[in-house]
């Protein structure tokens, strides 16, 4: 059967299409690696977010050519990032899962996610090292101080990040793009 133009059109046009979601979900995990997220959990994301719509665990298998092991892995960390939600649909028994398509919303849930992960976490393992330091009774006194300095110096970076993500890292994302937008300005 010979084929119409139109329909050889249409069939690029999709071609195209997947050609590009394949170069996202690409990139996405390319990135992702580079910030310490696992391949796998940066390519489910990217595919659930490029695809816009609801997607099943089967589907997703499919796609990516994943196990089903690693895809609920991969979904249970994306859910508890807040950045993937189940849903269900009507008249189906399956799990469906979509991710946040407000990009605002979806950059300031992965800066929470991490800044829980990984900011917080050091907060605290620079307050136990303070600690640590001023119950050492046999450092030389000007060493001490020079060590504690250091250590006050980086919390208080820290912690002025941490404040500073706080006030822009509202609900929705607003405040992160209100941020991006006066940062823009004065550049």
């Amino acid at each position: 059967m010979k084929e119409t133009p139109i329909a050889g059109a249409l069939a690029s046009e999709i071609d195209g299409l997947e050609h590009s979601r394949d170069t996202f979900i690409t990139h996405w995990a390319e990135m992702g690696s580079s910030w310490g997220v696992p391949r796998s959990v940066a390519e489910v994301h990217a595919l659930l977010f490029i695809e816009g719509r609801a997607m099943c665990a089967d589907e997703i298998m499919d796609r990516l050519q994943v196990s089903r092991g690693s895809v609920s892995m991969t979904l249970r960390t994306l859910a508890d990032w807040g950045i993937v939600t189940k849903t269900r649909q009507r008249g189906d028994r399956k799990e469906y899962f979509e991710a946040e398509q407000d990009v605002w919303n979806l950059l300031s849930l992965i800066v929470r996610a991490r800044k829980r992960r990984e900011l917080e976490p050091l907060l605290a393992a620079l307050d136990d090292t303070r600690q640590a330091a001023n119950i050492d009774s046999t450092a030389d006194t000007a060493e001490l101080k020079a060590h504690l300095a250091r250590l006050d110096s980086m919390h208080d970076a820290l912690r002025r990040l941490d404040r500073l993500s706080d006030q822009f890292i509202g609900r929705g994302g607003k405040g992160l793009d209100v941020a991006v937008r006066l940062l823009s300005s004065f550049l």
